[in-house]
């Protein structure tokens, strides 16, 4: 399948700009075709479970089935679960440690026989796509996206240029590990309601903002869907919005990348 397509439209024939992204978590792989002017998917997604153990090959072999299904033969982007920086994975927390160290670009390059692939961090690409296509549509400044479910993922975007790899729910915020304190799985195992945990999330939100005075938050997550059950809870200064796109901003902003190489310097 190539990049572009020609579809018909009301006012005679457009090209379809096509893009392809993989996101891979801890427990599916999944991927699909995207239209790169509307951020929707085109067909359903495809998902395979992670293999186990997630090694780097295992993996790859495994993103190579889920690109062989679409048949996509053009450039396409990966998301991984950690920090990525010109290529190199730096941590692995819900995949195989084998991959701290590789060159996560030439194992899947190479198990797709030499595609050209762009790798950037999760949630990165989630916050990515949502600023373009999603709940940061039409917002200039910083906007930073958190994502909340076992840990705290984070993505920060200042006027469409993405700064990779931050780590928001590693700071300490009052002496503990933000997604230690605020985590949707700390409010499960706790118990907690939605008032208790969201005075939590209230004290993260505030250390991030005094940090970077951010324009506006987008909060994903599973948690993200009751949203109108938390987010007014918040008692921060900036304002906060749901993600929009929900399970498919990670393809989504994967199959950005591969199309605008944002993350050529910094991947």
């Amino acid at each position: 399948m190539n990049a572009t397509d020609p579809t018909e439209t009301g006012s005679g024939a457009r090209v379809q700009r096509r893009g392809f992204g993989i996101d891979v978590g801890g427990s599916g792989v999944k991927g699909g075709v995207v239209d790169l002017d509307t951020g929707l998917l085109i067909g359903e997604r495809f998902k395979l479970l992670t293999p186990q153990p997630a090694t780097p090959e295992s993996v790859a072999a495994t993103i190579a089935e889920v690109v062989a299904h679409f048949g996509w033969t053009g450039p396409l982007g990966v998301t991984y679960p950690g920090v990525v920086t010109d290529g190199i994975v730096r941590t692995a927390a819900n995949v195989d440690k084998g991959w701290i160290g590789a060159n996560a670009r030439e194992v899947i390059s190479g198990a797709l026989g030499g595609q050209r692939v762009t790798v950037l961090n999760d949630a990165d690409a989630a916050g990515l796509a949502e600023e373009r296509y999603g709940a940061g549509r039409d917002n200039t400044g910083v906007i930073v996206l958190l994502t909340f479910g076992t840990g705290i993922g984070s993505a920060v975007i200042h006027n469409g240029a993405l700064l990779p790899n931050t780590e928001f729910g590693h700071l300490e915020v009052d002496g503990k590990e933000a997604e230690h304190r605020a985590a949707s799985s700390v409010k499960e195992r706790k118990g907690w309601s939605y008032e208790r945990w969201t005075k939590e999330v209230t004290k993260v939100l505030v250390a991030i903002e005094n940090a970077i005075w951010p324009d506006l938050f987008i909060v994903g997550g599973g948690i993200s869907r009751k949203a109108e059950k938390w987010v007014p809870l918040l008692e921060n200064r900036t304002r906060v919005v749901a993600a929009a796109l929900q399970n498919s901003a990670g393809i989504v902003g994967a199959a950005m990348s591969a199309d605008t190489d944002v993350t050529a310097t910094h991947k």
